[in-house]
């Protein structure tokens, strides 16, 4: 008896040690107006980009030779989806998927998700569909996943990263 009472005694005594030193769950580093305050901007981006305004998009980018786009690509060089790095890329990336006809960015904001990676530091995930008719795609709505990741600027938020991925069709039934 006095050893099944020293082993549950001393189990239970880890036990509590365990937990009392396990690390505490991680605080969100941004508050729920700051969170609210960048899904606004993420609805002023699908405005801009879906109205074609270039100078406006521009401005909502992080203006950083790190800044990145990751998008369709239009030649061979660039292969399929590529990353666009810096300004001046990105933007004209934007202006030729903008030009090349309609282009429509529908995202279901019921899904939107913003969190706060650091204090400077969010990321926003959605799914979304995309009409468009650039570099060989036949302009009919397509689902896409949009993952931005957004820096505190000053007082401002700005697009650091925009990845844009299709969503590949579900495998077809085996019979």
């Amino acid at each position: 008896m006095y050893k099944t009472l020293l082993v549950t005694f001393t189990t239970s005594a880890l036990s509590i040690r365990a937990v009392a030193s396990a690390p505490a769950v991680a605080k969100e580093p941004l508050n729920a107006a700051t969170l609210s305050a960048i899904k606004s901007k993420f609805g002023r981006l699908m405005e801009l980009a879906n109205n074609h305004d270039f100078k406006a998009l521009h401005g909502m980018f992080w203006q950083s030779p790190s800044t990145l786009l990751v998008a369709k690509g239009a030649i061979q060089s660039e292969g399929n989806w590529a990353g666009f790095w810096g300004n001046e890329a990105v933007d004209k990336k934007l202006h030729d998927i903008g030009s090349s006809g309609p282009v429509v960015l529908e995202p279901d904001y019921s899904k939107l998700k913003v969190v706060g990676l650091t204090r400077d530091v969010a990321e926003s995930y959605v799914p979304m569909n995309i009409t468009v008719s650039y570099a060989g795609q036949d302009g009919t709505a397509k689902p896409f996943l949009m993952i931005i990741n957004w820096l505190r600027v000053g007082k401002d938020w700005k697009v650091a990263s925009e990845i844009i991925l299709p969503v590949p069709p579900a495998p077809a039934a085996k019979d």
